[in-house]
C-alpha cells in the first residue's frame, strides 16, 4: 500500500479543468491557401477570416503573398486579426545570402531589415529567414528533383559561402534587436539543408535574436533525428501536411513522434500548420489542423 508521505509527492497531471493551456498554440500559414498556385492567391485578410472560421489561435503570413504593404492596409490587418480572436505570430520571408558579390549579398541585408520592419509594424515577434542557395537549379522543380542539393557556382564551395551568410545575417541583427523581432533561420535549402549547416550559423552568430524555424518536412532523410538536432534552438515550428499527395514530395510524419521530440526540449511556442498536398484547401486543412491539435495538446504526458 502507497505511504500517505509518497503519495503526497506524486504531481498530478496538468488538467484543462485547472484552465492551464493543453498544449501549444496551432497556427497556419498564408501559404497553406495559396501554395504558388496562379488560381488562389488569396489576401492575407482572407486568410485571416478563413483561419478563425477554422479554428485557429494564429495567423503566419508568408511576405511574398501580400498585395500591399502601406502602413495603413498593415494596421488594418492587425485589427482585423485582433477583433477575430487570432494572433499574427510569424512572417516568412525570403532572401539569399549565398552570392560572391558584396553588393547582391547587401541587397539581401536591406531586404531582410525591411522585412523586418514590416513584422514590426504587424505586431509579428518572429520573422523565418533562409542561408539562400546557390542558384544553379534550372527552377525550384529541378532543385526537388535533386532532393534539394545543388552545385555550387564554378569556382566556389559551401566553405566559401557560409562566411558570407554568417556575417550578412550578423549585419540584420542591430535592426531584429532593436525592433524585438526575432529571426529563426530555416532549415530549409542551400545551407541550411542539414541540422549541421544550420546550426553552424547559428552557434556562429551566437546571439539571442538568431534562433531555429524548424521545419518538419524539409528533412527528406532521417528526419526524426534531423529535428531532434535542431529542436534545442527552436522559436517557432513549421508543420507539413500532404493531404491529396505532395506537390513536390510527400514525408509520412508521425506528429505524435515530432511533438514528443519537441516536448523533450520544452518548445512551448507556436505549431504553424503549412499545408502542401493537392486536396482541396477547404477539406485539408481542417483535416490537418485535427491531427496538429492531437499531437500537441499533451503537453503534460511525459516522452
Amino acid at each position: 500500500m502507497m505511504s500517505e508521505n509518497h503519495a503526497q509527492a506524486e504531481p498530478k497531471p496538468a488538467s484543462t479543468d485547472s484552465g492551464a493551456r493543453p498544449g501549444n498554440p496551432i497556427a497556419v500559414s498564408t501559404y497553406s491557401y495559396w501554395r504558388y498556385r496562379t488560381d488562389s492567391k488569396l489576401k492575407i485578410e482572407d486568410c485571416i477570416d478563413k483561419a478563425a472560421e477554422m479554428g485557429f489561435d494564429a495567423v503566419e503570413i508568408l511576405e511574398v503573398q501580400m498585395h500591399r504593404k502601406d502602413n495603413p492596409y498593415l494596421q488594418t490587418l492587425k485589427r482585423r486579426a485582433f477583433v477575430a480572436g487570432m494572433d499574427l505570430c510569424g512572417m516568412s520571408t525570403h532572401q539569399d545570402f549565398v552570392d560572391p558579390k558584396p553588393e547582391e549579398r547587401q541587397a539581401n541585408i536591406k531586404k531582410t531589415v525591411d522585412s523586418i520592419e514590416l513584422a514590426y509594424k504587424l505586431g509579428i515577434p518572429t520573422i523565418r529567414v533562409n542561408t539562400g542557395r546557390w542558384g544553379t537549379s534550372r527552377n525550384f522543380d529541378h532543385l526537388m528533383e535533386n532532393r534539394g542539393i545543388e552545385p555550387s557556382l564554378p569556382g566556389y564551395t559551401d566553405e566559401d559561402a557560409f562566411p558570407w551568410v554568417i556575417e550578412s545575417l550578423e549585419k540584420c541583427l542591430p535592426a531584429a534587436e532593436k525592433c524585438g523581432v526575432l529571426l529563426g533561420l530555416e532549415n530549409h535549402w542551400g545551407l541550411g539543408l542539414t541540422p549541421e549547416g544550420v546550426l553552424r550559423i547559428v552557434n556562429a552568430i551566437d546571439s539571442p535574436w538568431l534562433q531555429v524555424t524548424m521545419d518538419t518536412g524539409n528533412f527528406l532523410e532521417d528526419p526524426y533525428a534531423r529535428l531532434e538536432k535542431i529542436a534545442p534552438k527552436a522559436v517557432f515550428v513549421q508543420a507539413k501536411t500532404y493531404y491529396g499527395g505532395g506537390v513536390w514530395y510527400e514525408i509520412d510524419l508521425d506528429y505524435d513522434r515530432v511533438a514528443a521530440i519537441l516536448r523533450k526540449h520544452d518548445y512551448r511556442g507556436y505549431i504553424s500548420l503549412e499545408f502542401e498536398g493537392r486536396e482541396d484547401p477547404a477539406t485539408a486543412i481542417p483535416k490537418s489542423l485535427a491531427v496538429l491539435r492531437g499531437a500537441f495538446a499533451r503537453r503534460s504526458r511525459k516522452s
